[in-house]
């Protein structure tokens, strides 16, 4: 296989996210990573993201900053009618003009408010001055209007920080506008997800395929606890980009395959919930350590009760014995963190609950309560099938967060690989 890398004029953007809560950690910037996404599906890739306090000249210095390296400058926050958001007052400084009513905004806020029973105050109506020269973007779930600007041959856009607000205002006024405005390359990108495998040695293994990539295409490691993405990109002509992520693709399945369970936006819940409805299953699990997360999981998958019946969160021995039937004398011999007792505690909810499969979890997540036995991050998992069950056992560390997440998606892991 063998392509010609098409020289097409990269569009370079950069997001800006203001608010002071960003700096303090008080909110997580979620905004730019769903806005880089959405760029890098139309071939404009995000070469900074740049996150600055309340401050006018603050923003100002970034702004112009960002004018400086790239073709078009997305800012998120400040648009609220309170005297903390002063977006617009950094907007009209850098255009010297000043704010301006818009009847077309004001009536996206008095549709906001009347939809809610409610009148417009003085404060709200604020929210409909924007900077004089600006295209105002219609906002259909807030009251702070988007504004577009066109400068220099650059563009300027200033939205929302509320996500669901500024997600809005991307997928019905941006995104088209941007499209139409510059002459993007065609970028695709194919996302492979893997588990039980660790990123260099993935690197290892694929060290050969990574090596005889043609011009135009990349692959990208992208490690996480108990995951790694392997991301194809590519950049070119549309057909010709098509055919070779295919191709790559199909090799990319075929080395990983023992380790692939999923494509792009998959996550396990779901890969497992397709698998069990597709052999009219059910599933039932019982929790210790985890507590209650792998249930929080397979229920974040919408149509899951159609193969989910339920979960016990037996944390104390007690409730192993009371609620599961775990014998206590199994307990009180292997300890409550040992595969006797996670495989009694598999085939006893699976039997309970009428299942045809069960997961369960038992460990120790930390900080304390680990011996040198069974140290800190020590968790049994056991599955039980109608004809068989068996346990295995992780190492996860002492970080408590990590290992109750990676146990909880290595208990569904380790059930999807049992039923293929």
């Amino acid at each position: 296989m063998s392509f010609k890398k098409k020289a097409l004029k990269s569009i370079r953007a950069e997001i800006i996210t203001i608010g002071d809560e960003l700096l303090i950690g008080q909110v997580i910037d979620t905004n730019s990573a769903w806005i880089g996404k959405q760029l890098s599906q139309v071939g404009i890739q995000v070469h900074q993201i740049t996150s600055v306090s309340d401050e006018i000249g603050h923003m100002l210095d970034a702004l112009v900053n960002a004018l400086t390296r790239a073709d078009m400058v997305l800012v998120t926050g400040g648009l609220g009618p309170t005297k903390d958001d002063k977006t617009k007052e950094m907007l009209c400084a850098f255009f010297g003009t000043s704010l301006e009513f818009s009847p077309e905004a004001y009536l996206d806020v008095e549709s906001y408010f009347k939809k809610r029973g409610r009148e417009v105050s003085d404060l709200n109506r604020r929210q409909a001055e924007v900077p004089g020269g600006c295209t105002v973007l219609s906002n259909k779930v807030g009251t702070a209007p988007g504004m577009w600007f066109e400068h220099q041959g650059k563009i300027i856009v200033s939205m929302p920080g509320v996500p669901h607000e500024m997600k809005f205002l991307m997928e019905n006024e941006v995104i088209g506008r941007l499209k139409s405005h510059f002459h993007t390359p065609f970028i695709l990108h194919r996302t492979l997800l893997t588990h039980g495998i660790g990123e260099s040695v993935l690197a290892e293994k694929l060290e050969e395929f990574e090596s005889k990539l043609p011009l135009g295409f990349q692959l990208a490691y992208l490690p996480s606890p108990g995951l790694v993405k392997l991301r194809l990109s590519a950049t070119g002509e549309e057909a010709q980009v098509r055919v070779g992520m295919e191709e790559l693709e199909t090799r990319l399945t075929e080395l990983v395959k023992d380790y692939l369970f999923g494509y792009d936006d998959d996550d396990i819940q779901s890969v497992l919930g397709r698998r069990l409805k597709a052999l009219g299953w059910t599933i039932s699990t019982a929790e210790s350590c985890t507590g209650g997360t792998i249930g929080h999981l397979i229920t974040s998958v919408p149509g899951s009760s159609a193969w989910y019946a339920g979960s016990t969160i037996t944390y104390s021995y007690e409730s192993k014995t009371r609620l599961l039937g775990v014998p206590a004398d199994l307990i009180q011999k292997h300890g409550a963190v040992s595969e006797e007792v996670v495989l009694s505690m598999a085939r006893n909810v699976r039997e309970k609950l009428g299942t045809h499969c069960a997961v369960a979890t038992s460990g120790v997540a930390g900080p304390g309560g680990g011996t040198p036995e069974k140290p800190v991050g020590t968790v049994w998992i056991g599955v039980a099938l109608p004809d068989r069950i068996f346990a295995r056992k992780l190492q996860l560390g002492d970080n408590r967060l990590i290992t109750i997440r990676v146990a909880s998606e290595s208990a569904l892991h380790f059930l999807r690989k049992a039923l293929d």
